[in-house]
């Protein structure tokens, strides 16, 4: 009985390794240890940044460059002194991809439909015709100026919409490197700082109203906070109106991601079916009763797997939100959870930067976003006067 007794607390104390192996416990306990020090490094940078972007609302009276941008710089800061080993690669890896789709997913909750019918049916619309051209025009440009396609389409997503969040939300629907995020997310973040100052020059110069301001700049200006820092020295009805044709920009990154997840599996598939057949390849002799010519893979995969799965929340959470079916006490900790996880995502992607390869692409990168926002500018100074406003 004593022999049971020592050998239980034996095994109570110090479990054995074979143990732990074959408990319902083991893979979940070696997936949580082989991410913890990465994520914690994530977060570690993510509290950083929150110190400084606050030390600089003391210092400044404001926030210009957000703790999403400075994340970045950190991180990448990190990486350069000092380059993570295996150790540290899968948690950063999981924070850099898993937790932003986690992210985007919770962004839906932000979005609502009301917000944007208060401005009557054309200006959604304009917004929406604007958004179009731009994403075509900016990506003709990035390409011109010698962009890879995922780092135009990143380009093009943060000038035309809300720039970080967007490249953020776009970069894991098309499968864009961490290099290629951080310098959209770089240069997009610079430019914004130049527009917010420089914005309100244009009030006398172009004769504008406030009504005329505040949609100029929700059209051009990349992030909400950036529009409201645009906008209040103008005047109340700016801000206003701003912030309302800003919403209405932002609601604009449900249907496009989805659209470029739809392009991102045509293209595949269409590769797929482009490759030369061999016999047990789906045609001749070895074709199966399904693999007909018209029957690509295209058409037999669900809608699930044609959309990623945190764009479908995305979407599900902006319509419950639409529908008031989402309460109010959760909206506020869904924005701010999706906010930190934001900030621990871009510290992850700053944390994989090779600033060599940011370097090399930086005066291409510098001038496709430039001439991509005095595109955006122009187009909407032209809206604006098309629909009378102000």
């Amino acid at each position: 009985m004593s022999d049971t007794k020592n050998v239980s607390l034996a095994v109570w104390r110090k479990p054995p390794a074979r143990f732990l192996r074959g408990s319902a416990f083991g893979p979940a306990a070696r997936l949580l240890a082989r991410l913890l020090p990465g994520v914690l490094l994530c977060l570690a940078v993510t509290a950083a940044s929150n110190v400084l972007a606050a030390l600089e609302a003391r210092l400044f009276g404001r926030v210009w460059l957000e703790a999403l941008v400075v994340a970045i710089l950190v991180g990448t800061a990190i990486r350069t002194a000092w380059t993570p080993d295996e150790r540290w690669s899968a948690g950063i890896g999981f924070s850099a991809k898993t937790l932003l789709e986690v992210a985007v997913l919770l962004l839906g909750a932000s979005l609502s439909a009301q917000a944007i019918m208060a401005g009557g049916p054309a200006l959604p619309l304009g917004i929406a015709a604007l958004v179009v051209a731009a994403l075509g025009a900016s990506y003709g440009m990035s390409r011109l100026a010698g962009l890879r396609h995922r780092m135009a389409v990143l380009v093009a997503c943060g000038n035309s919409i809300c720039g970080n969040s967007a490249i953020a939300a776009v970069a894991p629907v098309i499968g864009a490197s961490g290099e290629d995020v951080a310098a959209a997310i770089a240069f997009t973040a610079v430019l914004g700082v130049g527009v917010v100052i420089g914005l309100p020059l244009l009030v006398p110069v172009l004769h504008l109203s406030q009504l005329q301001y505040g949609a100029l700049a929700g059209l051009t200006v990349y992030a909400v906070p950036q529009v409201l820092a645009a906008t209040v020295p103008v005047g109340v009805l700016a801000v206003q109106m701003g912030t309302l044709v800003k919403l209405m920009r932002v609601l604009m990154l449900g249907p496009v991601v989805v659209g470029l997840s739809l392009l991102v599996r045509r293209r595949r598939d269409g590769a797929q079916e482009a490759r030369p057949r061999v016999a047990g390849d789906g045609a001749g002799v070895g074709a199966g009763p399904g693999d007909s010519a018209g029957d690509g893979p295209a058409a037999r995969l669900p809608f699930h797997r044609m959309v990623p799965w945190f764009i479908l929340g995305f979407v599900l959470l902006a319509g419950l939100r639409s529908a008031d079916l989402l309460p109010q006490m959760v909206l506020t900790p869904l924005a701010l959870t999706a906010n930190l996880l934001t900030v621990v995502s871009m510290a992850a992607l700053g944390l994989g930067t090779d600033l060599g390869s940011v370097a090399r692409s930086g005066p291409r990168v510098m001038a496709a976003v430039t001439l991509s926002l005095l595109m955006l500018g122009a187009i909407g100074f032209g809206l604006i006067r098309l629909l009378w406003i102000g």
